[in-house]
């Protein structure tokens, strides 16, 4: 059995193939620029070798119609007919309350994505686009909706209302949603098999950072506490987002620099965070760079993300009633030894003892802990795509 995973952006799609024999991806690639001049298509073959496809592509459909060459090219492809590929499931970024799992999808649930765009409209509608162009090229294959918000609807009102009148949270849906729901179940999943410990039993904080960053407190397989908000924009603060903030910062810099509503929610998003304090770069790679050569902002940058994650992870703490393991996961959570070893400072208090020539890794599957330390230190490289196929394939 073959699933085709596809995750649509503004201008951009992903995919891969996954064969759920051997779990392995047997092609995959990237679409980058749909809609704008320069248009590419990169695709690598299950043994990483590279095509390069430059074309017009004005929409998802043509783009879909390109990957859907690519995976069946005589030459570079990773299968001989599309018939080998059983089902499609795609990455939507917001199902608000109406999903809390993923979904088979048919015609009530396209009305019902439509009516979560007011919710993400920089997310849902590429990723309804790429499900309609699915339905164009391939139809009669079983589709599946997977959310990023789905995982977190085990939480309890008390963690996702917020303290507005209550009829905003009637009459509009603001409320906690919380994002990367598919990494964080992933993630715990796996933290099961490396601890040999049913995931019922186990408490465990999973912290995926990367230029978008996100904490969530795990009780038995269930997320209960997440650091994202009604929007992504929420929590830590990111490669180019602020995260939480006093909200009358907003309407004070609004007046300040006459911002519309329009500039400022795109200021909250694309100039702030790790970019706006270090002045240098969203990609933490250049922030640690610059801090080793002496850059004052860059340092103050990754000290400030440091000591929110550690915060999140304190306060997460108090809310399972203690913690078997933490996870870091994604970009940054994977690769960036130091960035572990900074956070884990100071939280011996609940059992952390990392041990620093086990976490001289990266995108390695493995607990970095001292052997008889009572919280374990996890490293997990996150496979949302995996999940998502994992999660097609239950369904169909």
């Amino acid at each position: 059995m073959k699933i085709l995973v596809i995750n649509c952006g503004s201008s951009s799609l992903k995919y891969q193939v996954i064969d759920m024999v051997t779990k392995n991806a047997i092609g995959k690639g990237l679409v980058e620029r749909i809609g704008l001049s320069g248009s590419v298509l990169t695709h690598r073959t299950g043994s990483g070798e590279k095509e390069v496809i430059q074309a017009e592509i004005p929409n998802h459909t043509i783009a879909i119609k390109l990957v859907l060459e690519a995976l069946v090219s005589p030459e570079y492809g990773a299968i001989k007919d599309l018939k080998e590929i059983y089902g499609i499931g795609h990455r939507v970024v917001h199902g608000g309350e109406k999903f809390s799992k993923s979904v088979l999808i048919d015609d009530e649930v396209m009305v019902a994505l439509k009516e979560c765009v007011e919710l993400a409209p920089l997310h849902n509608p590429p990723n309804i686009a790429g499900i309609i162009a699915c339905q164009k090229m391939m139809p009669g294959v079983p589709q599946v909706a997977v959310f990023d918000t789905a995982f977190h609807q085990t939480m309890q009102p008390n963690s996702y209302i917020y303290g507005l009148p209550y009829e905003f949270y009637k009459k509009y849906g603001i409320r906690k949603y919380g994002f990367h729901g598919t990494s964080h179940k992933y993630v715990s999943q796996r933290a099961a098999v490396l601890l040999q410990k049913p995931l019922g039993d186990l408490k465990l904080i999973s912290c995926h950072l990367g230029n978008g960053a996100s904490i969530c407190a795990i009780r038995g397989g269930k997320s209960i506490e997440t650091s994202m908000g009604f929007t992504p924009l929420d929590g830590l603060m990111m490669g180019t987002r602020s995260g939480q903030l006093d909200p009358a910062i907003v309407t004070y810099i609004m007046c300040r620099e006459n911002f519309t509503v329009d500039q400022m929610n795109d200021f909250l998003n694309t100039k702030c965070g790790a970019l706006g304090v270090s002045g240098v770069s969203s990609d933490f790679r250049d922030i640690e760079v610059a801090a080793g050569q002496g850059n004052v902002r860059a340092r103050l940058a990754l000290d400030i993300f440091e000591h929110d994650v550690r915060q999140f992870i304190g306060s997460y703490a108090a809310v399972l009633g203690g913690v078997d393991g933490i996870i870091f996961t994604a970009g940054v959570g994977e690769n960036s030894a130091s960035m572990r070893e900074a956070i884990c400072k100071n939280l011996e208090y609940i059992g952390v003892d990392l041990d620093r020539e086990k976490n001289k890794v990266r995108s390695e599957e493995v607990d970095v802990s001292k052997p008889d330390a009572r919280c374990r230190v996890l490293v997990i490289p996150t496979n949302e795509e995996l999940m998502i196929a994992l999660e097609t394939q239950d369904l169909i």
